[in-house]
């Protein structure tokens, strides 16, 4: 069986919201995720960047399970001699939550230029606005039902 390669301009995207209160984060970072890379489409080709872009608001209501709250650690280096710089979890989410959700799904999405290409269509923000009104994002499907 053939397969189809599709054209820049054939590829359709659409906009998504998606409310993170209440979600688990690794939950909804494999569910974004997915969106990213275009997986729910028909046409999807792992070598092409088919996807739509999603829209995460409320990342400050992110859901951690078990003890990934003082546990978990974010780790970076600043690139200067001794930059290796840790933040646990707990204070990520107080000065950061969007990062604790950016770095989620990019660790879900392929590495490379690809990889950066498809992270460029997700945009976090800590509260209920955002600036994305204009594209109409509606509602991801599914992702009305709320994880305890």
């Amino acid at each position: 069986m053939p397969t189809v390669m599709p054209q820049e301009d054939a590829i359709d995207r659409k906009w998504y919201v998606v409310d993170a209160e209440g979600k688990v984060l690794g939950r909804l970072a494999s569910r974004v995720a997915a969106i990213l890379r275009g997986k729910h489409k028909p046409i999807f080709a792992p070598h092409l960047d088919v996807g739509d872009h999603v829209v995460v608001i409320n990342a400050e209501k992110v859901h951690l399970t078990g003890r990934k709250l003082t546990d978990k650690v974010y780790r970076w280096h600043t690139g200067y001699i001794g930059g290796l710089r840790e933040v646990s979890a707990e204070k990520m989410l107080r000065t950061h939550p969007e990062r604790v959700i950016e770095w989620a799904v990019q660790g879900m999405l392929p590495k490379g230029r690809l990889g950066r290409a498809m992270a460029r269509k997700l945009k976090v923000y800590r509260g209920s606005e955002h600036p994305h009104s204009a594209q109409k994002p509606e509602p991801l499907p599914g992702s009305a039902r709320t994880s305890s």
